[in-house]
């Protein structure tokens, strides 16, 4: 940007830990295009990056079923965000996931004259492709992170490009194979990650412990080592923690921790792309209403697979329990079966970083900030 051209304001949303960061990194990367001023909804990261906070999201982050009870507070902030951009207008609006919050806040800025971002692809591919005409209406631009995904909208006439993955443009997140050389089951180690949302948490975190207690029953040298989002999640997590499980904790060390260990237990969600650029063999988790899942969940949901590690491979690479209801037997009773076999936990570490190897070759930060220069440039 010129040097004499007006100062461009820029609005980023983002509701979840996983789009803060993101956010937090584009911000960055315009920041190093000129001088933008940057203001949004999100969390810590954000506003480290320099992001005028307009209100804090990330700790309000639910998901599917439970997000019913937020209802209220973000109805309310998308009448707070859409005088904000009334009052204070802005050149660009970035929508940052969460697509059931951030279609509204896209909608309020295409109403007030703003261009729009999407960036993170909302998954109608998976569940809901009637909404293809609404994404048409909100958004400018789409930058998915996902190399299926472009081909996919772009058949269906959104203006798409595939930007990378940002959870793997670090270069100290490089896929990395392991080789397993001189594993031993009973002395594996296996990293626990029970997710981000308090939702995740609550349904997850404990039969997670319990799959490790009974597996250091069964291997008494196991180490475990819990991953927590932050500090504030850590101490979430060990305020519930069964007298039975011995852990230590690492904070936000997703990739580091699984590249460390030899087996992980995952929550579903973007830390399994992370798990596997790691090169680590897991088995994959999401627990949700049995009634719902069997009235509405299973008939709208249209991939074969539920993961993003299996919908990329196209078949069943890691074991998935999603959705988990009841019994962690037959999960409990994979991870054993996986851990005795050495050779194929090397095939499917070697699997894992060719899979994600792609999202990992471009600079997805730096091309969402380029885009949203060359729009606000066209303006």
């Amino acid at each position: 940007m010129a040097q004499n051209e007006r100062k461009y304001s820029v609005f980023l949303s983002a509701a979840e830990p996983s789009a803060d960061a993101h956010c937090a990194a584009l911000a960055r990367a315009l920041a190093a295009n000129g001088d933008i001023r940057l203001v949004g909804l999100g969390g810590p990261k954000m506003a480290d990056a320099g992001v005028e906070l307009l209100a804090t999201t990330v700790d309000r982050s639910a998901m599917t079923y439970n997000a019913f009870w937020q209802v209220l507070y973000f109805h309310s902030l998308i009448k707070k965000v859409k005088a904000c951009l009334r009052t204070n207008p802005v050149d660009l609006v970035v929508v940052c996931d969460s697509p059931a919050f951030n279609f509204h806040i896209a909608k309020a800025a295409k109403s007030l004259g703003a261009k729009t971002i999407f960036y993170v692809a909302p998954q109608l591919w998976a569940w809901a492709p009637w909404r293809i005409g609404k994404l048409e209406k909100y958004c400018d631009k789409l930058c998915c992170i996902l190399p299926f995904e472009q081909s996919w909208f772009a058949q269906r006439g959104i203006d798409v490009e595939f930007v990378g993955n940002p959870l793997l443009e670090d270069k100290s997140s490089e896929p990395t194979k392991k080789y397993y050389l001189g594993f031993d089951p009973d002395r594996a180690r296996i990293a626990i990650m029970p997710g981000s949302r308090a939702a995740e948490i609550q349904s997850l975190w404990t039969p997670m412990q319990q799959i490790a207690i009974n597996l250091h029953r069964r291997y008494p040298a196991v180490k475990f080592t819990v991953v927590a989002l932050n500090e504030k999640v850590r101490q979430t997590l060990q305020s519930s923690q069964l007298p039975e499980l011995s852990c230590d904790y690492a904070i936000g060390s997703v990739y580091d921790t699984a590249r460390a260990g030899d087996f992980s237990i995952v929550t579903s969600g973007s830390a399994t792309l992370q798990v596997a650029a790691a090169g680590c063999p897991m088995v994959i988790m999401y627990q949700s209403s049995k009634l719902l899942w069997h009235l509405v969940g299973r008939w709208l949901v249209t991939t074969k697979y539920l993961s993003l590690v299996n919908i990329l491979a196209g078949h069943m690479l890691v074991p998935e329990f999603m959705p988990y209801f009841d019994s962690i037997d037959p999960i409990q009773a994979k991870i054993e079966a996986l851990l005795s076999q050495k050779e194929l936990l090397i095939r499917i570490s070697s699997e894992l970083v060719e899979l994600v190897r792609p999202l990992a070759e471009k600079q997805a930060s730096r091309r969402v900030a380029q885009i949203a220069v060359e729009m606000m440039n066209r303006k």
